[in-house]
């Protein structure tokens, strides 16, 4: 019983010009042609996309003083399930989301919260009050979808049940695992790790807090909250995923590290498992590496124009040093496996040292670092030189004798990838002589220097253009004037996470699906070779290198908005400093 009297929609009206959704100018216009036409205001709105659902939906429960909530981003405990069934929930488009013990209300995001009728059977059903709040229908949905899914619902309930009869039972010592491997919890773990699989999760965090234990998703580099267990199964679920990862469960006090494989029809992962204890209890981290899938080329990776025709060049030489610069998490290492499988063939000697080896690729000799055995990058790189290596590896320079070793294998004909924390690929130089590496043992050696972020793709089944603000447009003009259309009306790219006013399935409704690299390369050349030898600044090195040629990751990161690669805002997100 939605309603849709001319008041209603006039006040709705009213309200977004209020709080600067829309200008008065509009307001009016709209009103006309909803007259005119007979189709209500939010359908004008909506088609014409002059304000989002979202905006739509707070306007109307501030029409009829009843809470908005958002459910984006916004963890479900899965207990609370149990109280509406997943009947009711899709038949009525709403759905459960706290339970407020103390004064036994449940609060229920509704699609239509003024259907009294339906809120007089949920009180009936559930012997809960009821309070309900506005959502968006392509919100509720979605909802229902996360908390009802996999059954994870009906694996709480019996793990719940089994929770409280552990608390009254006694257990002999060697005996816990018998109990942790019963089916609720293990299934629960499966559903975790299934969704992480489905979503795409590069990481999952299980977290204790000091209410219910959350659980993100790593999702194109950005967490979200999409589940949240009750505390009592917390320490089951963290026992289980030790059990699977050859770990010490009754060792609570110190952060462990292990692994194990999981596999879901024809994928199979490789799990990197941490556990770090909190006041809470025990966080777990686990790193989900895909085992088949195949290591990206390098156009695929984003690496386009002259920067690929650079590294490309540079790769085929048989001395030197290349060095691939950014934070963690920047694709560093995929970058450089990347690289490894263009030139990997039978005719060189390929050698790896890596913490920790991420994905195997055959034909390449890989060694992971062990500290507490002795083995780190500088013991390593010096078992490698007895190696006969043509090529090699070393996954981070972190100290001046790592360094000194990498730059000395390059001098005697070797070929030598490394990566370094730098913010860009100018810095790399300066980074070293602040290791204590001599000026002209640098200039020798170095022969090329990439630096790169990761940005978000738009997603492709809910990409649709837009025109930029005067001020996005001025921020194209002034990093990468010479490329803009001429003539021709800018049109940009974003993606609206709905797809026939539903929630897109393939981004679950951020606009966002895969990633894409943003790029500096720069040659070590004649002019930066001075500079080098003179210890300028990285301000002077990047200065003659985008005279060169080189486009900073900025420019690169607005050439490929151009394309409709990515978002501004996601370019500005990795590569503003």
């Amino acid at each position: 019983m939605i309603v849709h009297m001319p008041a209603v929609q006039q006040h709705i009206l009213s309200i977004l010009v209020s709080e600067g959704k829309i200008s008065q100018d509009i307001a009016n216009q709209l009103s006309t042609e909803s007259l005119a036409t007979g189709e209500t205001i939010e359908d004008i709105l909506l088609k014409r996309r002059i304000v989002t659902p979202v905006d739509i939906a707070k306007a109307r429960a501030k029409s009829v003083n009843i809470p908005f909530v958002s459910l984006s981003g916004k963890a479900i405990s899965s207990d609370i399930a149990t109280y509406i069934p997943e009947p009711v929930s899709k038949k009525y488009i709403l759905v459960p989301f706290q339970f407020i013990e103390e004064k036994n209300e449940l609060h229920v995001a509704m699609a239509d919260p003024l259907d009294f009728q339906v809120i007089e059977f949920l009180e009936k059903k559930s012997g809960k009050r009821i309070v309900p709040y506005f959502s968006t229908e392509q919100e509720v949905k979605q909802a229902i979808e996360s908390l009802y899914q996999q059954n994870i619902t009906a694996n709480v309930t019996e793990a719940l049940k089994e929770r409280a009869d552990i608390q009254v039972k006694t257990y002999e010592a060697g005996h816990l695992g018998e109990v942790i491997r019963e089916a609720p919890i293990a299934q629960i773990v499966s559903s975790i790790l299934e969704q992480s699989i489905r979503i795409r999760a590069s990481d999952v965090h299980i977290e204790p807090q000091k209410g219910d234990t959350r659980v993100r998703f790593r999702v194109d580099g950005i967490l979200q909250e999409r589940l949240s267990l009750p505390r009592r199964l917390h320490e089951g679920v963290v026992s289980r995923i030790k059990i699977l990862s050859d770990m010490k469960i009754d060792e609570k006090r110190i952060p462990q590290d292990g692994r194990f494989n999981f596999k879901m029809g024809n994928l199979e992962v490789d799990l990197r498992v941490s556990t770090l204890p909190t006041i809470h209890g025990e966080k777990i981290v686990m790193r989900l590496l895909q085992k088949s899938g195949g290591i990206p080329p390098l156009t695929e990776l984003g690496l386009t124009g002259l920067g690929l025709k650079r590294l490309e060049e540079h790769i085929r030489r048989p001395h030197g040093v290349i060095l691939v610069t950014g934070p963690t998490g920047s694709g560093k290492t995929t970058t450089l496996y990347s690289v490894l499988s263009k030139i990997n063939n039978t005719k060189v000697n390929i050698l790896t040292l890596e913490d920790p080896v991420e994905y195997e690729i055959e034909g390449i000799n890989q060694v992971q670092i062990s500290p507490t055995a002795g083995l780190t990058f500088a013991t390593g790189l010096r078992a490698f030189l007895r190696q006969d290596p043509n090529i090699i590896l070393v996954g981070e320079i972190r100290d001046q004798e790592t360094a000194e070793l990498g730059i000395q294998a390059a001098l005697t004909g070797h070929l030598v990838f490394s990566t370094l924390h730098t913010n860009n690929a100018a810095g790399a130089i300066p980074r070293l002589i602040d290791l204590g590496i001599e000026p002209f043992l640098v200039s020798s050696a170095i022969n090329l220097v990439v630096a790169q972020r990761i940005a978000r793709k738009i997603c492709p089944e809910c990409k649709s253009p837009y025109s930029p603000p005067e001020e996005t447009k001025n921020a194209l003009e002034q990093t990468i004037g010479s490329y803009l259309p001429k003539d021709q009306p800018l049109s940009l790219y974003k993606g609206t996470g709905v797809v026939n006013n539903v929630t897109c399935k393939t981004c679950n409704g951020t606009g966002y699906s895969g990633r894409i690299g943003i790029f500096e390369v720069f040659p070590v050349t004649d002019a930066i070779i001075h500079l080098t030898l003179s210890r300028a600044s990285a301000t002077e090195i990047e200065k003659t290198a985008i005279e060169e040629g080189m486009l900073t990751m900025k420019q690169d990161g607005f050439l490929k908005v151009l394309k409709g690669i990515t978002t501004i805002e996601e370019v500005l997100r990795v590569a503003e400093e």
